[in-house]
C-alpha cells in the first residue's frame, strides 16, 4: 500500500468522540494504512462536543470561505484540522455554525434525531469534495464510515460526475450495525435531486430510514465492506445480491490483512 491515497470519510472518528464501532475502525483502518507507507487524510465533521482547544484544532483559511448550496440555501463552509498525536494522521473536520454547533452529534438530550440530519449529510458531503478539490489531492479510493457520510458516494458519482480530478478514484462502503429506528426528514430526497440527482437513482430516499440511506449509499459505491457483525439479514442480502464486490465481516484480529487485500483487488 506504499504511497497508495485513500481518503476516509466518516461520521465518527476516535479520539474526537466515544469509542464505537464506526469511530474505532475510523481510526484503526487509516492507521493500519499510514503504518504501510499509503497517504491518508481523513475527514469527519466538527460537531460542538469536539473539545477544539484539547484536541489542538485550528481553522484553515485558504480551505475555508466557500459557500455550499443545500436545498437552495448557502450555507458557510468552515475546515478546521488537527493531528492525531504520535499517528503524523492529519484530521480535517467539516464545519459550519449552523448544522454543527450543538453540543452532540446525531439527536438531543432526549434521544431524538436532529430534524436537519438529512441537510447535515449533503452539506458534509458537499464539503468534504470541495475541500479535497482545493487540496488537489487526488485519492486512489474514498472509503466511507457511518451513515452521516453515506451521501457522499451518491454526490460523487451525480453532482461530481464529470470531475476529472476523480475520474479514477474508487469509492469503497463500510455498513455498520443499525444505529437509528426513526426516518430522517421526508423531504430529504427532494433536497437530493435539488442537486440533480435522478429520482430512480435514489428511489431508497422516499423513506429515508437507516437500512434505506445504506442501500442508496451502496448502490452508488464501487465496493463494499460489512464492518459489523450486526448488519441485519436484510441489508446483508442487498450487499450480497447488488453485484458490488465485498468483503465479508472481518474480526478486530483479522481486519488488517483482509482489508489490504480487499483494497488491492481494486487495483491498489
Amino acid at each position: 500500500m506504499k504511497e497508495k491515497r485513500i481518503l476516509y470519510v466518516s461520521s465518527e472518528v476516535v479520539p474526537y468522540l466515544a469509542e464505537n464501532e464506526v469511530s474505532l475502525m475510523s481510526y484503526d483502518v487509516p492507521k493500519m494504512i499510514n503504518d504501510q507507507g499509503g497517504q491518508i487524510r481523513i475527514f469527519m465533521p466538527r460537531y460542538g462536543n469536539i473539545n477544539e482547544r484539547r484536541h489542538q484544532l485550528h481553522e484553515v483559511i485558504r480551505l475555508s470561505g466557500m459557500n455550499l448550496v443545500v436545498n437552495d440555501l448557502d450555507m458557510p463552509l468552515i475546515i478546521k484540522v488537527a493531528s492525531i498525536p504520535k499517528e503524523r494522521i492529519q484530521v480535517y473536520f467539516i464545519d459550519n455554525d449552523e448544522y454543527f454547533k450543538r453540543k452532540a452529534t446525531f439527536a438531543d438530550e432526549e434521544g431524538v434525531l436532529y430534524p436537519d440530519n438529512d441537510e447535515r449529510a449533503i452539506f458534509f458531503a458537499k464539503g468534504v469534495v470541495e475541500t479535497v478539490k482545493k487540496l488537489n489531492w487526488v485519492p486512489d479510493i474514498i472509503h466511507v464510515h457511518g451513515w452521516l457520510a453515506a451521501m457522499l458516494p451518491i454526490y460523487m458519482k451525480h453532482y461530481y460526475k464529470n470531475e476529472a480530478l476523480f475520474s479514477e478514484t474508487k469509492i469503497v462502503t463500510s455498513v455498520y450495525g443499525q444505529s437509528f429506528d426513526e426516518n430522517l426528514d421526508l423531504e430529504m430526497i427532494n433536497k437530493v435531486k435539488f442537486d440533480g440527482v435522478p429520482h430512480e437513482n435514489i428511489a431508497d430516499l422516499e423513506t429515508p430510514n437507516y437500512e434505506n440511506i445504506l442501500k442508496a449509499s451502496i448502490l452508488h459505491s464501487d465496493a463494499v465492506i460489512i464492518a459489523s457483525e450486526n448488519v441485519s439479514p436484510s441489508l446483508t442480502k442487498f450487499i450480497e445480491s447488488s453485484g458490488k464486490p465485498f468483503l465479508p465481516f472481518a474480526t478486530k484480529d483479522a481486519f488488517a490483512e483482509a482489508y489490504t487485500n480487499f483494497y488491492r483487488t481494486m487495483g491498489l
